[in-house]
């Protein structure tokens, strides 16, 4: 998404908040969870609450579009479907995990439903399947996930 002058400002209102003589981060990423109003809206409040901490996304989407992989220490501003600025992550640790190879660690960690390894299965097994058949891949039980853990640092 492209940074506004209400993220710029939100952004702004986050640098004021570190410490003196800290080094200021010197870019962000804006963005939204989920490819629909409703979960986008969701997944940000869950990340707002700081129930959610944790996400992840077809690793052969960002093939298929040519878009590097996520890192650690990135900064990102998640706003709503609307755009408007709800938080800023700080990305801790990013890795390629198979699906089956999920934990129920991590699943708890993505804060959603009964935050459950059966619940997250269920759940990301349909998302990721419709999003491999609109790039034109076959949904198996050992597709690449980027996973990605984070931490809330504003508000």
């Amino acid at each position: 998404m492209e940074k506004t002058p209400e993220t710029e400002a939100f952004w702004q209102a986050f640098l004021a908040t570190l410490p003196d003589g800290k080094a200021l981060p010197e870019d962000y990423q804006v963005w939204h969870f989920s490819d629909n109003e409703k979960s986008a809206n969701r997944l940000g409040d869950l990340v707002r609450a700081g129930v959610k901490t944790a996400t992840c996304s077809l690793l052969w989407s960002y093939e298929v579009e040519g878009q590097p992989l996520p890192g650690a220490d990135e900064y990102n501003l998640i706003v709503n479907w609307e755009g408007t600025p709800l938080c800023i992550i700080l990305t801790t640790q990013v890795e390629v995990r198979e699906f089956n190879k999920v934990d129920a660690i991590f699943a708890y960690e993505e804060g959603e439903g009964d935050r459950s390894l059966d619940h997250w299965r269920k759940v990301h097994w349909e998302v990721f399947s419709d999003e491999c058949n609109m790039i034109g891949y076959r949904p198996v039980p050992g597709m690449p996930l980027v996973c990605e853990r984070f931490r809330k640092l504003y508000p």
